[in-house]
């Protein structure tokens, strides 16, 4: 299932016009409803697939005529190809591994955090329990991470969730 959505609203911290090409791989609709506000209200210009599995990501980054995003969230738990299969089989592929891949997930279990950063995810979200808080990370992902992390991920900085970002940030 897909469904674009386009925010025409700009942002001063990013440099390009062009509206940010996101691929969101998560099974829960209401999941997928917070991502998409709390994303509008980060006022990022962006457009954003969403997809239900990782079998649906995986046929939407090979499809060619889906030009290859600018990043995609996987969550960790999906029914059909989980977010941890997903990510290795993106991060094996020649012509997808450059993508940025930042994980989701409730989950702060240091065994899941370790080893999407060992198959090649650039972050790793836990989920935040307030809405306000999903705008915070990912204002933090897409202005603060954006050079920093997801061109280069770094240990220290690669785990983000509500209780390790600043509000003033």
């Amino acid at each position: 299932m897909t469904s674009p959505k386009n925010s025409t609203v700009t942002s001063n911290n990013l440099e390009e016009n062009e509206p940010l090409k996101i691929i969101l791989a998560e099974d829960d609709q209401d999941d997928q409803e917070l991502f998409m506000e709390a994303l509008n209200a980060t006022e990022v210009p962006s457009e954003v697939i969403t997809v239900e599995n990782g079998e649906e990501l995986l046929n939407t980054l090979k499809d060619p005529a889906e030009p290859n995003p600018d990043i995609v969230f996987i969550d960790i738990n999906m029914p059909v190809k989980g977010g941890k299969e997903a990510l290795a089989e993106i991060k094996s592929d020649e012509e997808l591994k450059e993508i940025p891949a930042v994980m989701l997930s409730t989950s702060n279990h240091p065994q899941d955090i370790e080893e999407t950063f060992n198959k090649g995810a650039n972050l790793y979200v836990q989920k935040p329990s307030s809405f306000t808080g999903f705008i915070l990370i990912l204002k933090k992902v897409f202005v603060l991470h954006w050079t920093k992390a997801l061109m280069n991920p770094v240990k220290n900085i690669f785990f983000v969730s509500e209780k390790n970002i600043s509000h003033k940030d």
